[in-house]
């Protein structure tokens, strides 16, 4: 007994001595759905394809126009949110391009980087810049414009309904990246006449 105590005894007293090591916050699991995409059509001059576990519906609010989109993840409480402008002039054109990109840098004060990277597809004549929002507490971590540079602009922002923390939704986030890289390779125009769009709402 005497032998036992003193190991017990010995052990207290080393451990209440050492370096106390806390463990790294953890996140919970996030299960992440298989990649399938559903081709979006609609009286818009463009179509593409969105992830079957997304929703798209028409935006509304008080300044919305005709094929102003929402592309909803319920399950990561996620929005990428399209707008779609007719190009009537390079005036506009330049007008929509500087809006784009003064909105993704508006993120400036809480990014710790934005990144951008340029898009092009000659054979379906798409151009357009990606920017990639790096910091902890950005609201928006994805933004885009696309373009045939004559008559269609579409630009899109990715925003999640819950408090900036992003690196517990670091997963999410790049999960979501992938979709929208292939919501613009996948992106087409049409030739029809801007009318709008109709009324989608889910």
């Amino acid at each position: 007994m005497k032998n036992l105590f003193s190991v017990i005894f010995t052990l207290t007293f080393l451990g209440c001595n050492s370096d106390f090591i806390p463990k790294p916050k953890g996140f919970p699991r996030i299960d992440l759905p298989t990649k399938k995409h559903i081709q979006y059509k609609s009286n818009c001059p463009f179509t593409f394809e969105y992830p079957s576990y997304s929703i798209v519906y028409n935006h509304k609010g008080e300044n919305t126009m005709p094929c102003w989109l929402n592309i909803e993840f319920p399950s990561f409480k996620g929005t990428i949110h399209i707008s779609y402008l007719p190009i009537t002039n390079n005036e506009s054109l330049k007008s929509y391009a500087e809006d784009a990109r003064s909105l993704a840098y508006k993120h400036t004060i809480k990014a710790q980087s934005i990144n951008e990277s340029f898009y092009e597809n000659t054979d379906k004549k798409t151009y357009g810049t990606v920017y990639q929002i790096t910091g902890k507490n950005t609201a928006s971590s994805i933004q885009f414009f696309l373009t045939d540079s004559s008559t269609h602009f579409l630009r899109g922002a990715l925003y999640f309904n819950v408090a900036p923390k992003n690196d517990s939704l670091l997963p999410v986030t790049n999960f979501i990246k992938e979709d929208i890289e292939h919501i613009i390779s996948s992106l087409v125009w049409e030739s029809r006449e801007y009318r709008g769009c109709p009324d989608e709402s889910k």
